[in-house]
């Protein structure tokens, strides 16, 4: 199981083409969750404003399930306003 410290790396060399993605609106270090039960295993959380099913979007767009070995997980949040 990779520490925390690996996620984080591997997170900092990808964040930017992570967001990059069309409805991305973040990026952190979380725990994956699988159908809303919390799991122990340690990903890079990316944030949408929609989830949608890989068919309906550009290839170039779609988040892998892993980078460098590290758990991606997309989780639907809609979009962040700064207050």
């Amino acid at each position: 199981m990779p520490t925390i410290e690996e996620v984080r790396k591997v997170k900092n060399k990808y964040e930017k083409e992570l967001m990059n993605k069309a409805g991305v609106v973040g990026c952190s270090i979380g725990y994956k969750q699988i159908n809303v039960k919390k799991t122990d295993k340690l990903s890079i959380v990316c944030y949408v404003k929609e989830k949608k099913k890989e068919v309906d979007l550009k290839s170039k767009d779609i988040i892998p399930k892993k980078i460098d070995g590290i758990l991606i997980d997309v989780v639907e949040s809609g979009e962040f306003k700064a207050m």
